[in-house]
């Protein structure tokens, strides 16, 4: 343990002699020079976004890290991981002067912890969503990223969909009208049959694997026996680790609506919901959340016991996670006087606002007819056309772009500041729901201004000797 804590303070104290300027991290990777990288956790999605990442031209893997073998193992045997060195502690990763830039994909808790410290070993780091377990960390993170002059992308790549720039634009210019409600919602139904086609379920890892360092996963979280619940695929379902779905899929839909409404802060945040499923976790299955904005109401819906969400879809349309042919189980409508934009990761709907003045049955004949003569038509002035645009999932797009901004020292598309702002939203929502209470969010100060039992959720104290992040 005091070898951890040790490594912990070198790592700070050289701080300020190890992390790079612009200029000195160009002459390593520059335009013509090989990114080199290495992942931080493991698991499926982390993976799945480094072959992505590895598939950018002059960018290679060359470590790996994960308290958990077997996953570290997995990705050394990948055609992008097979150069990667294997380590069970992300420090020694920090202390490799050929380490550009960090990909940390651990489970929530964990995300904040290893990007802090890369930021000041002078790397930059690309972090999946949701960038943070708690609000202080975010905070600590764009304090770090900006007093070393790091890159840091946050994973949120609805950012870098084309698609969802276009929808911004048409908000932007005024194509809805007037906003002031917002919808957003993520269903999922836990209750359906799953279907293993590899070791069986009622068996995997219920006993702690040899390969597991599970004081290290446990990590900032209280030490607590193992439980095969709190480890890979249902971890979101404990606050220790995470911050449920809302933190989730939640996360993306916020920071999206955040794009496609320019960048609002909350001021206020109420929940209620439940844990309904029979299954181990803290976090609820059911949340409805109110979130109120200078100049909108937001409502949430975070549902695990049903997936059909909001139904209506064009025909021939795909829809994110569609299952059935009525259901819409994800999306972000945004309500405005002429019409309305349902938006989801891979594509969206504009459906103009009609004239109420303009019935249709027969007996409304004459009013009808009136006010066609009076040059009142079936949609309200200035409305968008009805439309559909496919999109797609561009995770490829938005991890290039992380890359680039190494080699240029530019702005990422989902900057620190971004995710962080983004990810107050669904940290709010659990705090109402956690609290019972109504609170009251101050944007400039970060805290809430009306409980002093909420705002001491804005943090949590750390277990040591991982409570490394300012703050925690």
């Amino acid at each position: 343990m005091n070898r951890r804590r040790n490594f912990l303070l070198g790592v700070a104290a050289a701080a300020g002699q190890t992390a790079l300027s612009a200029r000195s991290y160009a002459q390593i990777a520059g335009a013509n020079e090989r990114v080199q990288l290495a992942l931080i956790g493991c698991g499926g999605r982390g993976q799945g976004v480094a072959k992505m990442m590895a598939d950018v031209p002059n960018t290679k893997y060359v470590a790996l890290a994960d308290v958990y073998d077997v996953n570290a193992g997995r990705a050394q045997q990948s055609s992008w991981g097979n150069a990667g060195k294997v380590y069970a502690d992300f420090r020694h990763v920090l202390d490799r002067k050929d380490v550009h830039a960090v990909h940390v994909a651990t489970p929530d808790h964990w995300h904040a912890i290893p990007a802090y410290l890369a930021c000041l070993a002078g790397k930059d780091a690309y972090v999946e969503k949701p960038l943070t377990h708690n609000i202080c960390e975010g905070r600590a993170l764009v304090d770090a990223a900006r007093e070393n002059n790091r890159v840091l992308q946050t994973g949120t790549q609805h950012r870098s969909a084309p698609h969802f720039a276009e929808a911004a634009a048409m908000i932007r210019e005024g194509g809805l009208g007037d906003v002031h409600f917002v919808r957003i919602w993520n269903y999922m139904n836990r209750k359906r049959p799953v279907f293993s086609f590899g070791a069986s379920t009622s068996s995997y890892l219920q006993a702690k694997p040899a390969a597991l360092d599970w004081d290290f996963y446990c990590g900032p979280a209280a030490m607590v026996p193992y439980e095969r619940a709190r480890f890979l695929g249902t971890f979101r379902n404990f606050y220790d680790y995470a911050g449920g779905y809302v933190a989730d899929y939640g996360a993306h839909r916020f920071d999206s609506m955040r794009q496609l409404l320019g960048e609002p802060n909350p001021i206020s945040a109420s929940a209620s919901g439940g844990r309904y499923l029979e299954e181990p976790g803290d976090t609820p299955d059911v949340i409805q959340a109110t979130v109120q904005f200078p100049n909108f109401t937001m409502s949430y819906e975070g549902i695990q016991t049903s997936g059909h969400g909001v139904g209506g879809r064009t025909p021939g349309a795909k829809y994110y996670r569609m299952n059935g042919d009525e259901d819409r189980p994800h999306g972000v409508a945004i309500y405005g006087t002429k019409g309305v934009i349902i938006i989801d990761r891979i594509g969206f709907d504009v459906y103009p606002e009609t004239n109420t003045a303009a019935p249709r049955a027969a007996e409304f004949a004459a009013q009808r007819a009136a006010y066609q003569s009076a040059g009142i038509g079936k949609y309200v002035d200035g409305a968008l056309a009805r439309n559909f645009a496919q999109g797609a999932d561009r995770t490829d797009l938005h991890v290039a772009n992380f890359i680039e901004c190494i080699r240029t020292r530019g702005t990422p598309t989902a900057d620190v500041e971004i995710g962080h702002r983004s990810c107050i939203i669904p940290h709010l929502i659990n705090i109402a729901y956690r609290t019972n209470e109504k609170i009251l969010w101050d944007a400039e100060s970060e805290t809430i201004t009306n409980s002093a039992s909420a705002n001491a959720l804005v943090t949590r104290l750390a277990r040591q000797p991982w409570n490394v992040v300012p703050g925690t």
